[in-house]
């Protein structure tokens, strides 16, 4: 396990690498001067034109400017926001939190309603409750997060009064509170396609051979379906989680600004709306990076859930 994280991190590093030289190739390909680019709105003089040129590299070859960037990138050293002049790596760790507390919170109800909705349908199949469970998951997927957002805000936040309508809240009960129509909105669509991967799992666990056996042996029906059905029917789930977990913590742009929470999709939008490359450039390695750790973390948790996987080993 620890030699096949270790191979795949060194693969997982590469990647990096290649994301990072197209994110610092935005510079370069973006039309107009990278100078005024990098100015905005800022008055350009002379000075500033110079300090750019030297803070940036601008005078030098471009690989050799890709080399003198990657070697500040490696200690989240972005350079300044154009239009905060703040240091990117200020903001983007202002702003992670929120959107890793948000989507892990989506996570854990995904698993939760996905997982066990599509038990309870594939157990219950060919009846009205799987009807009317396959059903709802076929309007949470056609749903978008930003449309089931509204409607949570309206009935649970403005007629019921149960959740704050926007913000993300102070202390961690607060921000549990403000942050539960967000993740519910989030997890609509998620739970609803781990549903179906769920019971379609199912399916195909339920009716094999070492489930009858098992049930001819007289073994309690809870046994059965949690050692013999569910554990090697999580294996098709458990492929899919390091992507549902991926999107949820990174994909959450609309989310995140209907409900004005300051997170790192609603940074993504606002720089690219400014044309604020620098902040573009070091959302983008973080979110690479996010992305990749999670499908790592999908790939070990493979052998957690059946043992008879070995990662990084070969069938004999």
């Amino acid at each position: 396990m620890i030699y096949y994280a270790l191979r795949r991190l060194a693969v997982l590093a590469i990647l990096l690498v290649g994301v990072s030289f197209a994110a610092f190739s935005l510079l370069a390909l973006a039309p107009g001067d990278p100078v005024g680019i990098l100015l905005g709105d800022a008055p350009r003089t002379p000075a500033t034109v110079r300090a750019l040129r030297h803070e940036y590299h601008l005078d030098k070859p471009f690989l050799t400017q890709y080399w003198l960037w990657a070697r500040q990138a490696v200690q989240l050293n972005f350079g300044r926001s154009v239009q905060t002049s703040l240091p990117v790596r200020d903001s983007i760790t202002a702003r992670l939190p929120t959107s890793l507390f948000l989507g892990g919170y989506a996570f854990i109800l995904t698993l939760v309603f996905g997982v066990g909705l599509g038990t309870v349908a594939a157990l219950r199949r060919q009846t009205a409750t799987d009807r009317v469970i396959v059903g709802g998951a076929i309007i949470g997927l056609s749903t978008p997060a930003f449309v089931s957002g509204v409607f949570l805000v309206y009935v649970f936040a403005i007629v019921l009064h149960w959740f704050p309508v926007f913000g993300k809240g102070s202390g961690f009960l607060d921000e549990l509170q403000h942050l539960t129509l967000p993740a519910c909105s989030l997890a609509l669509i998620a739970s609803a396609y781990v549903l179906k991967h769920t019971r379609a799992a199912l399916f195909a666990v339920v009716d094999q051979d070492y489930v009858t056996f098992a049930r001819a042996r007289g073994l309690p029906y809870r046994r059965i379906l949690f050692v013999y059905i569910l554990r090697n029917a999580l294996i098709p789930v458990v492929t899919i989680s390091g992507l549902m977990l991926a999107f949820l913590i990174t994909g959450a742009v609309l989310v995140e600004v209907t409900f004005n929470l300051p997170g790192i999709g609603q940074l993504l939008v606002q720089s690219a709306t400014t044309k604020d490359l620098p902040m573009i450039q070091g959302v983008t390695i973080v979110v690479a990076a996010v992305i990749m750790l999670s499908n790592l973390l999908a790939d070990i948790a493979y052998e957690a859930v059946d043992p008879r996987i070995h990662l990084g080993r070969r069938s004999k």
